[in-house]
């Protein structure tokens, strides 16, 4: 039997060899796109937690950590049925019954205000806002106001829902507000103000680096803006988890079978959300881009403060009336 066995390994050395090295290869790979792990302890006993889109990836793996660490949870979801999958699952991961799902569609600004006006009025702190929700690369579409729908739910939905929320957090303080971007911001140098609704023309790609970038500028304006309050806010770069937000990414379904293997582990691709929400040194630092669990340089158009504050006027143009009622001059 053993001669057996090894004339076989002799005979199929290369094919063995070959994967070897590709389930190796595969192993590093997965551990190099799913990012920075989080090693923080701290508990969350006592306060409250909303994360957008948390019924699925990242969010959702975010939801069970949090919840895990004593912290009531709202998982603010767009689709009921897929909310309630969610909700059933992270109760019986984290072990843990402080878990409550809210409808809140971002595409649709009359579905924010609904939220946030159910948040303050019943309940009585908000601690951890994680603003993760968000579409990718998808083709043309128009929210319920009229927006892009990538800059409309990525951005304006987040932006409004936050600042609904400020002051139930500065009442919490201290208090931490996480905005989920990417490094695809790096795909655009510019907000594109001229055209920020993409009335001229539309490009998929152009239109998701804008969102995201739009992100990461928020966050910068609304750190200087919550300065002296004890609310920080920081933006991120996720690690790499199976979710349908590439489902409109050319190959997507081509690519299934790799994506399955990343999804058994999306824990680590929700690693430096986490990071950022609960790790305790990180108390006092606002304004900053992390990846890996670390602060990392954002681009240079990410770093424009004049931009920043542009937007954020722009931004609050475009929630008080609508599309058709922006001016970007």
């Amino acid at each position: 039997m053993e001669a057996g066995w090894w004339k076989f390994v002799m005979e199929h050395q290369t094919i063995i060899a070959s994967v070897a090295v590709t389930a190796v290869t595969l192993y590093v790979l997965r551990l190099w796109v799913a990012g920075g792990k989080c090693y923080s302890k701290a508990r969350l006993d006592k306060k409250t937690v909303i994360i957008t889109g948390a019924n699925t990836g990242i969010g959702k793996e975010t939801a069970i950590d949090l919840a895990g660490r004593g912290a009531k949870v709202i998982l603010a979801c767009r689709d009921r049925c897929r909310g309630e999958r969610a909700l059933s699952d992270v109760i019986r991961k984290s072990g843990s019954k402080q878990v409550v799902l809210k409808m809140l569609d971002l595409a649709s600004l009359e579905s924010v205000r609904k939220f946030a006006q159910d948040i303050n009025k019943n309940e009585p702190r908000l601690d951890i806002l994680i603003n993760n929700a968000g579409v990718m690369m998808c083709p043309l579409g128009r929210t319920a106001e009229g927006f892009e729908m990538q800059l409309g739910t990525n951005h304006l939905g987040h932006f409004l829902l936050t600042n609904l929320l400020l002051d139930k957090m500065k009442k919490s303080a201290p208090a931490r507000i996480v905005n989920v971007s990417s490094y695809a911001h790096t795909f655009t140098n510019k907000i594109n103000f001229d055209d920020i609704n993409s009335e001229k023309s539309y490009s998929r790609t152009q239109a998701y680096a804008q969102s995201k970038l739009a992100n990461i500028l928020f966050t910068r304006e609304l750190s200087k803006r919550l300065k002296g309050t004890d609310v920080t806010a920081n933006s991120l770069h996720p690690g790499t988890v199976m979710t349908e937000l590439a489902r409109y990414f050319p190959g997507y379904s081509i690519a299934w079978p790799v994506l399955i293997f990343f999804a058994k582990f999306s824990i680590e691709g929700a690693q430096t959300s986490i990071q950022c929400a609960v790790e305790e040194t990180l108390e006092s630092v606002s304004g900053k881009y992390f990846s890996d669990c670390a602060v990392c340089k954002e681009s240079k158009a990410a770093q424009d403060d004049e931009a920043a504050k542009r937007l954020w006027d722009v931004s609050v143009k475009m929630v008080a009336y609508g599309a058709g009622g922006i001016s970007t001059k």
